[in-house]
């Protein structure tokens, strides 16, 4: 893979009970046996998320590893990175993992690795992380949070249809110009973005998908759902 891409995911190893969606972003690699890199930085390197990564994607048809920054042990970050086919960021708060990245110099390696064609993906603040900006809760209950890495324009909501706040939270937050326009993403959908656009919407379960958030005009905040492919089980 050369274009730069990134696959938001709303579920993964770490919540859903199939693989199917872990299956999309294998299959987005493009690669017989891709290399999957595990950042388990928003969760601060939780043991317990590393070794149920490495337990789902360690008899699979790829090469799993980790990054781990706060018990880092790799030196040469930006050779480790950019030999990655796939950079797999997980849950947790957003906002640290961002700092901690940014400590470490991560967040330039990780643009020059989209660059060069490395699929970035990531679920929760692993999804919010590569856009300008997020609803995220961070702090608390959901709120805007501006300064990601801005390698997909405009706002990511995660967990839109399963947190009751997301929804009027994030609407709010659209309408009101605290955030720009953005997308919605629901648990049990991912979508594929390709030269920062959305060029495949899936889903593991009826009436998930992704959602383009925007106000137009002086009218309110409005959702427009994409239409999602059904992943077969």
């Amino acid at each position: 893979m050369s274009t730069p891409t990134i696959a938001l995911l709303g579920g993964g190893f770490s919540t859903d009970p199939d693989t199917l969606l872990d299956d999309f972003v294998l299959a987005a690699a493009g690669r017989p046996r891709p290399k999957v890199c595990f950042l388990p930085t928003a969760s601060g390197d939780a043991p317990g998320y590393i070794e149920r990564f490495h337990a789902a994607f360690g008899g699979r048809g790829c090469e799993a590893s980790h990054l781990e920054l706060f018990r880092r042990t790799v030196t040469d970050l930006r050779a480790f990175v950019l030999a990655q086919d796939v950079v797999y960021a997980g849950g947790g708060n957003t906002a640290n993992m961002l700092a901690v990245w940014r400590l470490h110099g991560l967040d330039e390696m990780l643009r020059e690795a989209y660059r060069a064609g490395v699929l970035l993906c990531g679920i929760s603040a692993g999804a919010c992380c590569w856009f300008e900006s997020a609803f995220s809760d961070s702090f608390g209950p959901p709120a805007p949070l501006t300064d990601g890495l801005g390698l997909l324009p405009g706002s990511l909501c995660p967990h839109y249809d399963s947190e009751p706040a997301r929804r009027p939270g994030y609407l709010a937050a659209v309408n009101d110009r605290a955030l720009p326009a953005g997308w919605a993403l629901d648990d049990g959908a991912a979508a594929l973005f390709t030269d920062g656009r959305p060029t495949d919407v899936v889903t593991r379960k009826k009436g998930a998908t992704l959602r383009r958030v925007q106000a137009d005009g002086a009218g309110p905040a409005h959702e427009t759902a994409r239409t999602a492919r059904v992943l077969a089980g």
